[in-house]
């Protein structure tokens, strides 16, 4: 059960819409529909939706801007439903704020899974101190980090990532902003020496680094922290 939440779908196109409209009522979630982005943001100002479900091609307006516009006081998750597939374009909205990103047409079950994991109260202000998925564990007041019951032994980075990675479960982040938010605006470009300090993470965390559970590629985007 989804206990209710709300969703504020932003789209113009009609089947789409339809489409939304019975998957969603049917999975408990309450629904709303703008169609243009001026509409999308008035409504999600009166109403403040749990998530937004934005496309990027609406007929006002570019759907980046009305991105960059939510993302200026909305908090709530924003995932992308949008024709549009090129890689600049999927960085750039999660760039630009975006917590996920499905591009038409898209399976409704993929779509569902991703909702439920962008509703997850999976920000740093909503769990423990102490935290524990699968077979680790993670004191955010010590920074102790313990797989299998045993304290990990990581460097200031690998811990900075880790948490960085942990704070936005669920979300992708793309390599530039991994990379500005641990090294700095200079190594913004550095996708190769975030590659490394991954699989040296992966090494320390996953049970098989070859096939990881907790740390996803998002292939040529970024990657994913899956706590579930």
């Amino acid at each position: 059960m989804n206990n209710g939440f709300s969703i504020l779908v932003i789209d113009d196109e009609v089947q789409i819409r339809k489409l939304l409209e019975i998957s969603l009522e049917a999975n408990d979630y309450k629904v709303s529909f703008a169609v243009n982005g001026k509409e999308g943001i008035t409504m999600a100002a009166s109403h403040q939706p749990d998530l937004i479900l934005l496309d990027l091609g609406l007929p006002d307006d570019d759907g980046q801007m009305i991105l960059v516009k939510l993302r200026e006081w909305f908090q709530n998750p924003i995932i992308i439903l949008s024709v549009k597939s090129a890689e600049e374009e999927i960085v750039k909205a999660l760039d630009n704020g975006a917590n996920d990103y499905l591009t038409k047409p898209f399976r409704t079950q993929e779509l569902l899974a991703r909702m439920r994991t962008a509703l997850r109260k999976n920000s740093i202000q909503n769990v423990e101190p102490i935290t524990s998925f699968g077979n680790i564990s993670i004191d955010l007041t010590s920074r102790i980090v313990k797989v299998n019951n045993e304290i990990l032994k990581l460097t200031a980075t690998e811990y900075a990532l880790l948490i960085l990675l942990f704070k936005n479960d669920g979300r992708v982040l793309t390599h530039q902003y991994i990379l500005k938010e641990i090294w700095g605006q200079s190594y913004s470009e550095q996708t190769q020496y975030l590659r490394v300090f991954v699989a040296q993470l992966r090494k320390k965390i996953e049970e098989d680094p070859n096939r990881p559970k907790y740390i996803i590629t998002e292939s040529g985007v970024g990657y994913r922290f899956n706590t579930s």
